[in-house]
């Protein structure tokens, strides 16, 4: 989708794109985190696999916590004061621009995405500090350069910018197009940013049938990798300790201790460009 479609239109115009017959990620994500923007079909398809596979919630949940803790470093320990966050999905508690700017109220957050339930949320809650800087773009993860140069409007792409790229990339059926498509995006990203990424991992049957499930619902579908094609993201970059490792793992703070020894099936992990 082209990036000079306008943030302002119409109301109407992105109501009549929603689709409320077919299941659709970010509503039903949300479902799992326990909001309350979804429809009935996401519920449904919710609950078939969570009888499937339980564990999805514990995935939900400890990658939602991730997001926090990697904002909170890059914004507090590495003085980012810049994300580009794709594939935003629907505003919770704690989003990229509220964690970063309790850390720094001058922090300047773009969001993309391309859902037009998305957009009607973010329109209406993804407000900024006065200091700071909040911007949403109606653009696809297919035109990496058509991001960046809408992203250009709000971020100073000179400076090191954090790209969070979360639950997303399983969308790319190919892997060589998503990793193509990460290194576009960086490419046009300056020496000292950052790659973080967290997504789904075909490391059970459990994750692997909820997968399949959600796959034949008619939602677009969302693939799960192996450990070393979320590691092969990074390529290039300079791993941030631990390295790629489980949600929960990665650098755990008090408030994550309730995830306690959780082997969830996503993985997770921070990269620096030299």
């Amino acid at each position: 989708m082209s990036e000079d479609i306008a943030q302002d239109r119409s109301g109407f115009e992105i109501r009549a794109r929603i689709d409320t017959t077919t299941p659709h990620s970010a509503r039903f994500w949300n479902y799992f985190v326990g909001g309350k923007d979804h429809y009935p079909v996401d519920r449904e398809i919710g609950e078939e696999i969570k009888g499937i596979f339980p564990g999805l919630v514990d995935v939900a949940l400890t990658s939602r916590r991730f997001l926090g803790r990697a904002v909170r470093h890059l914004a507090g320990e590495q003085g980012i004061r810049q994300f580009l966050d794709i594939g935003t999905g629907l505003p919770t508690a704690d989003n990229t621009h509220q964690v970063a700017q309790r850390v720094a109220p001058d922090a300047r957050i773009v969001y993309v995405d391309n859902d037009p339930i998305v957009l009607t949320h973010a329109q209406a809650l993804l407000t900024s500090t006065p200091e700071g800087a909040t911007a949403y773009l109606d653009a696809d993860l297919y035109e990496p350069e058509s991001v960046l140069r809408a992203a250009a409007r709000t971020l100073d792409l000179s400076r090191p910018v954090a790209l969070m790229i979360l639950n997303t990339l399983g969308h790319v059926a190919d892997h060589g197009q998503a990793r193509d498509l990460v290194r576009r995006l960086m490419a046009g990203l300056a020496p000292g940013s950052y790659l973080v990424i967290s997504d789904s991992t075909a490391t059970s049957p459990g994750m692997i049938a909820a997968s399949e499930a959600y796959n034949a619902s008619g939602a677009v579908p969302y693939h799960v990798r192996p450990v070393e094609e979320i590691a092969g993201f990074f390529e290039g970059l300079e791993l941030v300790e631990p390295g790629v490792v489980r949600v929960p793992e990665w650098r755990p703070d008090a408030a994550a201790a309730e995830d306690g020894e959780a082997t969830v099936d996503a993985f997770c992990g921070v990269g620096r460009k030299a």
